[in-house]
C-alpha cells in the first residue's frame, strides 16, 4: 500500500470535513479520481517480473505467474483517495496490480484475518466512491478464477505439469486478436469474390474455424490430409503424398490454403505445386506460424500469424501423440517430454517433429 498522506490538495476544497469518524461525507466529485503513481519499473530489459522491485515475495510470484501465462499486467499503476480531512487526502489505497485487457485492478492478500478485514474494508469504500472501477481481492485459490477469466480453463490445464511446459509462446488474448487481424486483411484482399479455404489436417482445425467465422466474405471449406512418409518403403525415404483429397473440384476457384505451421517449406511446396495444376484462378497460403529460419522450398505465405522459435510447440490445434491440441494457447513443451520417444515418433501418425519433418 502506499500512504496518501500529504498529498497537496488545494485549499478550496477545505469544505470536505469528517464530522464522524463512523460516517464519511461524500467527497467533491472532482476529488474523486486517481492519482497516477511513477513507474515502478527499475530495468528495461529482461523478463517483466524482473524489472520492477516489489513489496513483497507474494507480488513477485503473481508478477511472475502473470508472465508465464502471457498476461500483461502493471504494478501499482494508480492510488485511489478514499478519505479527506482539511482540503488533504487522509487514506489511500493503492491496488497491487493492473491487468489493461481486462480492465482489472487485483489486489493480494494473505491468508491472515488481520490483514484482510481492513483490506475488505477499504475495497468497500473504494467500491462505493469509484463504483466503475473493476477490482478484485486475490487469495491463492482465486488463481483459477483469473486463469478462466483470461481464457485458460481449469479443465485444460489439469494434465499439465511444470515439468511438461517450458513455457507460452501465445496467449489466448493474442490468438484471437490476431486471428481476428488476418480476417479483416484477407477480406479485404478478396472483397468482391467468393473463395475456397483448404485446410491441412489435422492441427488446423482450430484456427480454420476461427478465421472462417471472422471472414466476410463468401467462402467454402474443404480439407486436404497428406502423409510425409511411406512405411512399405524398405529404404525408409520419407515422401509427402495426399492421403485425403478435395471432395470439390477447385478449377476457376480463388483457394486459401490454411496451415498450422510452415517450416522447411517442402510440404507446401509440394501441396501448392498440386493445387496448381488443378487450374485455380488463385492459390495463396495463410499460416497461424512460421519459421523462416529453416526455410529451405522457396514458398512465402501471404499471411502469417505468428513467427515462432524451432521448439516443439503444442496448444490450439497442435499437438504431441495427440495431446495438448484442445489447449487455449500455443505454448513449448520441454524436450524431456518427447527425446524419450525420439526412436519411435516416426510410427505416430500426425506429430509433429520440428527437426527430421518438412512440415510441424
Amino acid at each position: 500500500m502506499t500512504p496518501g498522506v500529504g498529498l497537496g490538495w488545494p485549499s478550496t476544497y477545505n469544505t470536505c470535513r469528517v464530522s464522524s469518524p463512523l460516517v464519511a461525507p461524500a467527497p467533491i466529485p472532482r476529488w474523486r479520481r486517481p492519482i497516477k503513481q511513477r513507474s515502478r519499473v527499475e530495468r528495461r530489459s529482461g523478463p517483466p517480473h524482473t524489472r520492477v522491485t516489489f513489496s513483497h515475495p507474494s507480488e513477485l510470484e503473481f508478477a511472475r505467474f502473470l508472465d508465464f501465462y502471457r498476461i500483461r499486467w502493471a504494478y501499482e499503476p494508480v492510488a485511489f483517495p478514499l478519505g479527506w480531512e482539511n482540503g488533504r487526502a487522509t487514506e489511500m489505497f493503492t491496488p497491487d496490480f493492473y491487468l489493461p485487457e481486462h480492465d482489472l485492478y487485483v489486489e493480494l492478500t494473505t491468508m491472515k484475518q488481520s490483514l484482510v478485514t481492513p483490506k475488505n474494508r477499504k475495497l468497500r469504500r473504494l467500491r462505493e466512491l469509484y463504483p466503475e472501477v473493476k477490482i478484485r481481492l486475490l487469495y491463492r485459490k482465486d488463481y483459477e478464477q483469473l486463469l478462466a477469466q483470461a481464457g485458460y480453463a481449469h479443465a485444460d490445464l489439469d494434465h499439465l505439469r511444470d515439468d511438461q511446459i517450458d513455457r507460452i509462446l501465445v496467449s489466448p488474448l493474442e490468438l484471437e486478436a490476431r486471428v481476428r487481424s488476418l480476417a479483416r486483411r484477407i477480406s479485404r484482399d478478396y472483397e468482391g469474390r467468393s473463395m475456397v479455404l483448404v485446410g491441412m489436417l489435422k492441427g488446423v482445425t482450430f484456427f480454420l474455424a476461427d478465421l472462417a467465422r471472422q471472414l466476410t466474405v463468401p467462402l467454402a471449406i474443404d480439407y486436404l490430409s497428406i502423409t510425409r512418409y511411406a512405411r512399405s518403403d524398405p529404404s525408409g525415404a520419407r515422401r509427402v503424398t495426399i492421403q485425403r483429397d478435395l471432395d470439390y473440384p477447385i478449377r476457376g476457384r480463388h483457394v486459401l490454403l490454411v496451415e498450422d505451421v510452415v517450416n522447411t517449406g517442402l510440404t507446401l511446396d509440394y501441396v501448392l505445386s498440386a493445387l496448381r495444376d488443378r487450374d485455380p484462378a488463385s492459390v495463396e497460403v495463410v499460416t497461424l506460424l512460421d519459421r523462416p529460419s529453416r526455410r529451405i522450398a522457396d514458398v512465402q505465405p501471404r499471411y502469417v500469424g505468428f513467427q515462432v522459435p524451432s521448439d516443439y510447440v503444442v496448444g490450439y490445434g497442435l499437438d504431441y501423440r495427440e495431446r495438448y491440441r484442445n489447449l487455449p494457447f500455443i505454448c513449448a513443451l520441454r524436450p524431456s517430454v518427447y527425446a524419450q520417444d525420439a526412436e519411435d515418433q516416426e510410427s505416430v501418425a500426425g506429430e509433429q517433429r520440428l527437426v527430421a519433418l518438412p512440415e510441424g
